[in-house]
């Protein structure tokens, strides 16, 4: 939702606010609540390095063309995310590093054709851990959707700080209300729904 959608629905539970108000609450708790929620999964060893899917996704901030790099594990999860200008082994080998410094080295990281992976996994020194498939890589593909909605509720971006911010956000809440119903029974997806609910106020509160 918008921030304006969420000043509509506070104002019909009788919460008068400006959207601005959301905005500023957004900036100053979804943080707060994305490291509470990152913490909790990688407590509780609920994120995986057996096998990584990188990706990059074109965004614009401002008119001008950014690249979002994203490392999901092999059941979807968000574990790492990194905006650039560009998309070379500079900025692949940058991402990289980020993301195996917080989980460890994976198994194999599944990628696309892209050079730039292929030369910092070269240099880090795992490139046989590579694999290249045309639809090897449709876990990180599918994971650019919930963001592509997200973004067009946004109107887009306008500074990099803001996008670094939403992606930190975003993935995170993502992944802590993602329990991909579509691969679980009725019963099983109202106990993964009453369980995250059930952390997200321990969380919020």
């Amino acid at each position: 939702m918008s921030l304006r959608n969420v000043e509509d629905l506070l104002c019909e539970r009788g919460i008068d606010i400006c959207h601005e108000t959301v905005r500023f609450w957004w900036n100053r708790f979804g943080p707060l609540f994305a490291g509470a929620i990152r913490k909790r999964r990688m407590r509780d060893g609920n994120l995986s390095c057996e096998r990584w899917h990188i990706d990059e996704v074109f965004v614009k901030v401002n008119g001008e063309l950014h690249y979002l790099w994203r490392a999901v594990d092999h059941e979807g999860e968000v574990l790492e995310f990194f905006v650039s200008k560009t998309r070379d082994k500079t900025q692949a080998l940058k991402f990289l590093k980020k993301a195996m410094k917080r989980y460890g080295r994976p198994e194999v990281i599944v990628t696309d054709g892209l050079r730039s992976h292929g030369a910092a996994m070269r240099e880090i020194g795992n490139l046989e851990r590579r694999e290249i498939g045309r639809w090897k890589n449709n876990r990180a593909e599918n994971s650019h959707q919930p963001f592509r909605r997200r973004e067009a509720a946004m109107l887009l971006f306008r500074k990099t700080k803001s996008l670094q911010k939403f992606v930190a956000v975003h993935s995170q809440i993502h992944n802590h209300f993602n329990s991909e119903h579509h691969l679980a029974s009725r019963e099983t997806y109202k106990q993964r729904r009453s369980a995250a609910l059930a952390e997200w106020r321990a969380i919020a509160a």
